[in-house]
C-alpha cells in the first residue's frame, strides 16, 4: 500500500473548501432575500392591484419559501406589474384625499428605484466574482437597461435561479466528498481491526508456546524424578513411554492449534490484501476526481484560462516566494476597452467571443512560467516572472498590438477591438491588495488617456 501520510488532511481541506463556497452562496442568497424583501416595502401604496401580490411574495419570502412557489409567485406578480404599466405607465402614489402632489414624490419614487437597481447591481456583482460566467454578466446589462418594474422583477428571479443552480451542484459535490471520506475512514477502521487481529493472534501464539515449552519442562523434569527412583528397566522404560506420549500430544495439539491459525490469518491476510488494494485503487480515484474538481473550479468556463481564484492563489504564492528570493515579479492588469458597447450593439454572443480571441491572444503571447487570468467581466491579469519593468512594459505593448491586430466581424461589419493595461512590479512590502491597487489605478490612467494604451505605475 502506498503511503500518502496528508491524503486524509487534503480530503477534510476539499470538504472544507466546498462548505466554504456553500456558505457564500447562502449568503447571497440571503442578500437576495432582503432585497425581495425591501422591494416588497417599497412597492406598497404605489398601486391598489399590486399590494397584494407584494404581500404575498413578502409573506413566502419571510417563511423561506422554495424556489418554486417564489417562482409562481414572481410570474402573477409579473402579470400584475404588467397590467399596471399598460394602464399606467406613470402610476401615482396613494395619498389622502385632498392632498397635493408635490414633486418630491417623483422624486422619492426616482430615488427608490435607483438605491433598489444599485443594490441589485451589487448583488450581480458579487455573483460574478463568486462564478464569473456570462449569465451574471448579461443580467447585469440587462439590468443597465431595465425601465420597468417587470423588468426589474423578471431580473431578480433570474439571479434567484442562478443562485440555486449554482448552490445544487456545489452542495451535492461537497455530499459525495464527505460520503467518500467516510467511506475510506470505514476502509481503516476494517485495517486497524485487521490489525488489532492480527496482533491477538500473535499474542495467543506467544503464550500456546510458553504453555507448551511450560508443559514438556514439566514432563521431563518429572521424568527425571521417576527416573532416579526408578528401580527396574521395565518400569523405567514404561515410564519414559509414558511421558513421551504426553509429551508428543502436547505438540501435536500446539500443531493443530498453529495450523488452524495459520489458515485463519491467511485468509485474513487474503482478504485484507483485496480491500488494501480496492483502497489504493477508490484512493487514486478520489485524487484524480479532487485534483479535477479542483483545476474545473479554478479555470473560467467561457475563456478556458485561470479564474479569479487561480489568480488569488498564485499572486499569494508569487509575493511569499519573494520573501525567500529577490527575482522580480511583475503584475499587469488588462480591461477590454469598450465592451459594454460591443455587448449592447452586437449581443452577448458577439462579447464572448470577443472575449475568447482576447484571452487566447493573451495567453498565446507569454511564456509556460508566466500566469493569465480572467478576473471577472471583461479583466484579465497577467503575472511576468523574473522580468525587470521595463522589458514587462515591451512585452504588454506587444500584446496590447496583437489584440489591435485581431480582426471581428459582426453582421458583417469590422469591429475594432483593443485593450488597455495598468502595469507594476512587485515591492517588497505589497500585499496581493496594494500591489493590484496599484496595478488597476494605473490601468485607469490608461483608460483616461484615451485607451488602447499600457502605462506603469
Amino acid at each position: 500500500m502506498s503511503e500518502n501520510p496528508d491524503w486524509k488532511q487534503k480530503y477534510r481541506d476539499s470538504v472544507a473548501e466546498m462548505e466554504a463556497g456553500e456558505r457564500r452562496w447562502q449568503q447571497i442568497e440571503k442578500v437576495l432575500r432582503r432585497l425581495v424583501s425591501r422591494l416588497c416595502a417599497a412597492g406598497m401604496g404605489v398601486d391598489e392591484r399590486l399590494d397584494d401580490e407584494l404581500a404575498a411574495v413578502a409573506a413566502a419570502n419571510r417563511r423561506n419559501a422554495d424556489v418554486m412557489e417564489l417562482e409562481t409567485l414572481a410570474a402573477t406578480l409579473t402579470s400584475a406589474v404588467s397590467a399596471v404599466d399598460v394602464v399606467a405607465p406613470v402610476v401615482p402614489i396613494r395619498r389622502p384625499a385632498g392632498a397635493k402632489n408635490p414633486a418630491g414624490e417623483r422624486q422619492q419614487r426616482a430615488a427608490r428605484w435607483d438605491s433598489t437597481c444599485a443594490a441589485a447591481a451589487v448583488l450581480l456583482e458579487r455573483l460574478a466574482l463568486i462564478d464569473a460566467d456570462e449569465s451574471a454578466e448579461a443580467l447585469k446589462a440587462q439590468l443597465s437597461r431595465a425601465t420597468t418594474d417587470a423588468e426589474l422583477a423578471a431580473i431578480l428571479l433570474r439571479t434567484a435561479d442562478l443562485i440555486h443552480e449554482r448552490a445544487g451542484p456545489l452542495a451535492r459535490e461537497r455530499q459525495q466528498a464527505a460520503a467518500l471520506l467516510a467511506e475510506v475512514g470505514k476502509r481503516l477502521d476494517e485495517l486497524a481491526e485487521y490489525f488489532s487481529v492480527s496482533s491477538g493472534a500473535s499474542w495467543a501464539r506467544l503464550e500456546d508456546t510458553a504453555s507448551l515449552d511450560s508443559n514438556v519442562m514439566q514432563q521431563v523434569r518429572e521424568l527425571s524424578q521417576e527416573t532416579h527412583n526408578a528401580t527396574d528397566l521395565h518400569s523405567l522404560q514404561s515410564l519414559v513411554t509414558t511421558r513421551l506420549e504426553s509429551v508428543g500430544q502436547s505438540v501435536r495439539e500446539f500443531r493443530s492449534r498453529e495450523e488452524a491459525r495459520l489458515v485463519e490469518q491467511t485468509a485474513r491476510a487474503d482478504d485484507m490484501r483485496s480491500r488494501v488494494a480496492a483502497l489504493e485503487h477508490e484512493t487514486r480515484e478520489l485524487h484524480e476526481k479532487l485534483d479535477a474538481e479542483r483545476r474545473r473550479a479554478r479555470v473560467d468556463p467561457l475563456t478556458a484560462v485561470p479564474n479569479r481564484k487561480a489568480f488569488d492563489e498564485r499572486i499569494a504564492q508569487e509575493i511569499a516566494r519573494r520573501a525567500h528570493t529577490s527575482g522580480p515579479v511583475t503584475l499587469l492588469v488588462w480591461d477590454i476597452d469598450n465592451f459594454k458597447a460591443i455587448n449592447d450593439t452586437y449581443g452577448h454572443r458577439a462579447g464572448d467571443r470577443v472575449l475568447q480571441h482576447v484571452a487566447r491572444c493573451l495567453a498565446h503571447g507569454i511564456r509556460s512560467t508566466d500566469f493569465v487570468a480572467r478576473i471577472g467581466g471583461e479583466e484579465f491579469t497577467i503575472v511576468l516572472i523574473g522580468l525587470e519593468l521595463e522589458v514587462a512594459i515591451r512585452i504588454a505593448n506587444e500584446l496590447r498590438s496583437s489584440v489591435e491586430a485581431l480582426r471581428f466581424h459582426f453582421r458583417g461589419v469590422p469591429v475594432r477591438v483593443t485593450v488597455s493595461c495598468g502595469i507594476t512590479e512587485l515591492l517588497d512590502a505589497d500585499g496581493a491588495e496594494s500591489a493590484f491597487d496599484r496595478a488597476d489605478a494605473a490601468l485607469y490612467r490608461a483608460k483616461s488617456a484615451g485607451k488602447n494604451a499600457c502605462i506603469a505605475a
